[in-house]
């Protein structure tokens, strides 16, 4: 069956709902910078499912290949030297090969070209980089094919897509056909192709109380969003109120304010004056430590200020007692303040969550 290309009606609504940038800045004297746009990244996340930045794999390479950097984007240095000459920088928020469920993927790549006395910069814009499809099942399709079975088949692979199924199938962009089994026979009931950042809805039904191909009804539905919301003036924000919405280093900084909230980071430090932090051990005070936004952060004026008080907190914490904990990512649940120790900081921590 010829495939029809239906990727011109998401364009607009998935230019809106599917990005996250990155910008790459060339510091000359010292080598170059790579940072997320926080602000945009959470205007993002609150309309699309994105993975945590700091989990994002982040790969820099040489003209000729050669591989620069690559690991996660939360263990990067924040300054990667090099020479001048061209370098493809790449981010993605996983890696994907055959089709799986709730498995969106974002990521961009591009050149930048360095060289000794001019700057250089790459705007990366993240955007989803596979397709997905999602099927609605209506009741009278199941009355009529009650042991049959539907298939969604990708150039990569093919998933079986139950009649209780609620979950978006993802897939390479391409082709990908929907395939009705029903009592030993295969039937390809149409295709399209798929560009990335689509996600298609499929709705199936049979109204026809006599089973067959021309009693199918499918309708497509191109919007990318699916949500029911309910706002109460005055209620409370859930702005980092539980786990799963904790804050970023970047966030926390500007939420002075809030209390009750987690956030979460790396322990690249301590030792905390108001002009001073140390970022290499041994460490001598256990009062405080300091959360970067990465764990190879060394520069005070991009982390958070923690204070441990005396008990449970201070002890499972600080750097004195347990220097293994240098560069591990933890979470935290307390008060932030404009400033403590001369950063932003967080106050009163009732939990922590070490990983």
């Amino acid at each position: 069956m010829k495939c029809l290309n239906f990727s011109s009606a998401f364009a607009l609504v998935l230019a809106i709902t599917c990005g996250c940038d990155a910008l790459w800045k060339d510091d000359i004297s010292t080598g170059m910078n790579l940072m997320f746009d926080e602000e945009m990244y959470m205007t993002t996340k609150s309309l699309a499912d994105i993975p945590d930045t700091n989990r994002f794999i982040l790969r820099v390479n040489d003209a000729a290949g050669k591989s620069v950097y690559e690991g996660k984007y939360g263990d990067s240095p924040e300054r990667i030297m090099v020479s001048p000459g061209s370098y493809t920088v790449s981010v993605m928020s996983g890696e994907f090969g055959e089709p799986r469920f709730d498995a969106p993927i974002f990521g961009d790549s591009q050149v930048v070209t360095v060289a000794g006395s001019v700057p250089a910069s790459v705007h990366l814009l993240c955007r989803q980089m596979n397709a997905g499809v999602r099927l609605k099942i209506s009741p009278d399709f199941l009355g009529s094919y009650p042991h049959g079975a539907l298939l969604l088949k990708g150039g990569d692979g093919e998933l079986l897509y139950s009649y209780s199924e609620r979950r978006i199938a993802y897939f390479r962009p391409g082709c990908v056909s929907l395939m009705l089994t029903n009592d030993g026979h295969d039937e390809v009931l149409m295709s399209r192709v798929l560009e990335a950042q689509d996600v298609l809805q499929i709705n199936i039904s049979a109204p026809s109380s006599v089973a067959g191909k021309e009693s199918i009804s499918i309708q497509v539905d191109t919007a990318r969003n699916w949500r029911t919301e309910n706002y109460v003036l005055g209620g409370d924000s859930d702005l980092g109120g539980d786990i799963s919405s904790a804050l970023s280093v970047a966030e926390a900084r500007k939420a002075a304010g809030l209390t009750g909230v987690w956030v979460r980071g790396y322990i690249v430090g301590g030792d905390l004056s108001s002009s001073n932090a140390s970022f290499k051990g041994p460490f001598s005070s256990r009062t405080n430590i300091l959360l970067g936004p990465r764990s190879s952060s060394a520069e005070k004026s991009t982390c958070l200020s923690v204070q441990l008080k005396q008990g449970s907190v201070r002890d499972a914490l600080n750097l004195v007692d347990n220097p293994g904990l240098l560069g591990s990512e933890v979470f935290l649940k307390g008060d932030l303040v404009e400033s403590y120790y001369g950063i932003p900081g967080i106050q009163n921590i009732s939990e922590i969550k070490k990983l």
